[in-house]
């Protein structure tokens, strides 16, 4: 006659109480308690010991970072040397990191303009507000123009961001939404002090910009610095009266750097 199963499976009575001796977590008298909140459920599971708890490293964490600052800087270089047309594939190169940490970092070129331009908008943006606190109106609208063609014409990337309709129209909408207000108001304040040309429009100040990025641009590799001249004769054309024309602040191209210039500005060169 076969055994009982429940004996057949039995395991003997000393064997069992071994265990329960050794083995098994002393029971505490009375009911069991839980924490009140699932925070507390949260912040005792957190404390409470563990033997399968490993310390948690993060090397890639600030491996990632380091690659970041490193796709940032090459970018930064690359935008302002050879302007936005650069590639993701170069920036990596120059980062001397893979083509797959760029993508991964920034998944298209536009998110990696945002983040390196984005303090350099708010700093054009601090510019203006500042010029708008100087005492004399001119000297303000002046030290505006001349600062803002300065950034320009140091950073090529930075010029196609500020005064570019067809890169990132979000952005370049933003752009104007920040800066037009203030030019607006670096206009009146000229205007209101009878120094500045009454039939100059807010709109006319990006376009004398365009002017001098474009020359900062045609010049960058002849005279770097010979947009400075410029401004002075357009400035001189936006005044309502002068004693005598303003002096020059640099002086003008030999007739082989013009012949570069033209060579530079035609279509294609650049």
């Amino acid at each position: 006659m076969a055994e009982p199963y429940h004996k057949k499976w039995s395991l003997p009575f000393h064997f069992c109480k071994l265990c329960s001796m050794s083995a098994l977590p002393a029971v505490p008298a009375g009911p069991p308690t839980a924490p009140a909140t699932l925070a507390g459920a949260v912040a005792a599971a957190e404390t409470e010991p563990s033997a399968c708890t490993v310390p948690v490293e993060r090397p890639l964490r600030r491996d990632a970072e380091r690659n970041r600052q490193r796709i940032l800087e090459a970018a930064r270089e690359a935008f302002a040397h050879d302007g936005l047309s650069v590639t993701l594939d170069e920036i990596g190169r120059r980062a001397g990191v893979g083509v797959g940490t760029v993508y991964r970092r920034f998944p298209d070129k536009e998110q990696l303009i945002d983040a390196l331009f984005e303090d350099r908008i708010n700093e054009l943006v601090l510019l203006a507000e500042n010029c708008l606190g100087f005492a004399d109106p001119w000297d303000g609208l002046i030290h505006f123009l001349e600062r803002a063609t300065w950034e320009q014409a140091c950073d090529r990337g930075f010029k196609e961001v500020a005064l570019s309709g067809s890169i990132g129209y979000e952005r370049c909408s933003r752009i104007r939404q920040l800066m037009f207000p203030l030019v607006s108001r670096l206009v009146a304040r000229a205007q209101d002090g009878g120094m500045l040309r009454a039939d100059l429009a807010p709109t006319d100040v990006p376009m004398l910009q365009l002017m001098l990025g474009f020359l900062s641009e045609c010049t960058r590799d002849v005279d770097a610095e010979v947009w400075r001249r410029y401004l002075g004769i357009l400035t001189d054309g936006l005044r309502t009266r002068r004693d005598e024309p303003t002096s020059l602040a640099h002086d003008p191209l030999t007739p082989e750097q013009t012949q570069q210039t033209m060579q530079a500005a035609r279509p294609g060169a650049r």
